[in-house]
């Protein structure tokens, strides 16, 4: 990985795809320290401290929330908004012919009803959640308050773009990684609060070292593990050459998906508080802060639930059995003991559901896992599994798209 990163760094090309995301990434941190007028400091942090939810939003927004800034909502709006379209590719035939045939027309679609979405949280929070930390209880005042969330976040996910056209990874899933890590040594502070409480803190802090250790290093083998399915290719004789006859594999990434269904429940998850921000004092909001809040065992079971449907959900998107038989076929090609076509791809749709549901299973349980060690220990912190997932996988694409960038460079030098 060094090696990669230093080869990268003294490419003229990549160094200037690697400067203008790291000049996004201050353009972020930036923003997250300029805040909106007309709130109570002192309120806001009070609130954070209370629910345990918003103290895990501040941590994706990179403090934005606790600064209450122009970025507090983060990039949760784009990010249900993506959800949504992506779903209803499955609903609609209009919106799936749309994804394939003109992305970008769907991009544009999603833009739209990530301000739609954006405003509308933005009002939930302002009337709901913010309002008693609000100054200034005119119209225009809460008005503005909701533009200017929705702005910001228009702002995010426009960064967010530039950093995927014109830098190194996905834009929108570096933007949820630096505000994870810049909230990195608040962690490191606030383990070091926790073990002056003695020996058998000390003790507990070791452990969950280790076990973080032991996480970092399942989650690589998890991302980098696959199921190679082999392939092989009859001989073909075409005038007097000899086509095909060898052997290669398909292979089926154990997590396909990578962090983005743990993005995608996470995102879903915060919208029941954003809910209860209307109606503050209804029984709806009583029962989601009774039995939804982040260490409840409602929550993490409904948490589970949905990062186990979004594996499933994005791996048939990203990986289509039929589509793989198919090609297969047209090659002249056909897995071993098995005929091309139907049976190939329902062999090839098995073993991708058998592997991902391993996958998917291990996602869930990481993503849980802070709530074990609150009821463990009673550490309660925020930079828990399901950060470690997000920041490890970002991590991972990131540096196979640095890599894959400069294999491409010098198959184009090799080509030249």
């Amino acid at each position: 990985m060094l090696e990669t990163l230093n080869q990268a760094v003294r490419t003229p090309e990549m160094r200037k795809k690697i400067t203008f995301t790291l000049i996004m990434f201050l353009i972020f941190r930036i923003g997250t320290h300029i805040p909106v007028p007309g709130f109570d400091k002192a309120a806001i942090d009070q609130l954070v401290n209370q629910a345990k939810l918003l103290g895990f939003f501040d941590i994706i927004s990179g403090g934005g929330f606790r600064n209450i800034s122009i970025f507090a909502m983060s990039i949760t709006p784009y990010i249900n908004a993506s959800i949504i379209m992506q779903l209803m590719t499955v609903v609609s035939p209009r919106i799936e012919a749309m994804a394939k045939d003109d992305r970008k027309k769907m991009v544009e679609w999603t833009r739209y009803l990530t301000v739609i979405l954006g405003f509308i949280q933005a009002v939930g929070m302002t009337l709901g959640l913010l309002r008693r930390a609000v100054i200034a209880q005119g119209p225009f005042s809460l008005i503005v308050i909701a533009v200017t969330f929705t702005a910001g976040t228009a702002c995010l996910m426009w960064i967010g773009e530039l950093i995927t056209e014109k830098g190194i990874g996905n834009g929108i899933s570096l933007i949820i990684f630096a505000g994870i890590v810049s909230k990195i040594p608040h962690g490191i502070s606030t383990l070091y609060e926790y073990v002056q409480g003695g020996p058998i803190r000390i003790l507990f802090v070791f452990f969950f070292l280790i076990i973080a250790l032991l996480i970092i290093m399942g989650i690589i083998v998890v991302n980098q593990g696959e199921r190679r399915v082999p392939v092989q290719y009859a001989k073909r004789v075409v005038g007097r050459k000899v086509y095909g006859g060898q052997s290669t594999h398909i292979p089926i990434k154990v997590n396909s998906a990578g962090v983005i269904p743990v993005i995608f429940a996470m995102s879903i998850m915060m919208l029941p508080s954003t809910v209860a921000t209307f109606f503050p004092k209804s029984a709806v909001a009583n029962f989601i802060s009774q039995n939804l809040s982040v260490n409840s065992i409602g929550y993490n079971i409904l948490y589970a639930l949905l990062i186990l449907f979004f594996t499933y959900f994005y791996s048939s998107i990203t990986f289509n059995p039929i589509d793989v038989s198919d090609n297969i076929r047209r090659n002249g090609g056909f897995i071993p003991g098995l005929r091309p076509g139907r049976p190939t791809s329902e062999y090839i749709m098995r073993v991708m559901s058998r592997i991902t549901l391993f996958g998917a299973i291990f996602l869930a349980a990481i993503a849980v896992l802070p709530a074990i060690i609150f009821g463990a220990t009673g550490m309660n912190l925020y930079f828990g599994g399901t950060s470690l997932l997000i920041v490890v996988g970002v991590a991972l694409d990131t540096m196979k798209q640095i890599e894959s960038n400069m294999l491409m460079r010098n198959y184009q030098g090799f080509m030249k």
